[in-house]
């Protein structure tokens, strides 16, 4: 079984055209297709903060001391 996914424009008239290279010729094949309406991703993906959020479970994390600052040579 091969999958092929493409994201296709319906025309005006409300009707799907697909040209799809199967590499059978000669062949009978059974197709299936599914139809989904494809909507533009703003914002966060469903999920993210409850997967994201709360979810370090080892010790607290904690910033040590920077100490100073590095002087180095001028380049220009």
């Amino acid at each position: 079984m091969k999958s092929i996914k493409l994201n296709k424009k319906v025309g005006a008239d409300g009707i799907l055209h697909l040209d799809i290279p199967v590499e059978m010729p000669d062949t009978e094949i059974e197709v299936t297709v599914t139809i989904q309406r494809v909507t533009s991703q703003q914002g966060w993906m469903p999920g993210f903060f409850e997967e994201v959020i709360g979810g370090w479970v080892g010790e607290p994390l904690t910033r040590p001391e920077q100490g100073e600052y590095e002087n180095r040579e001028q380049l220009f």
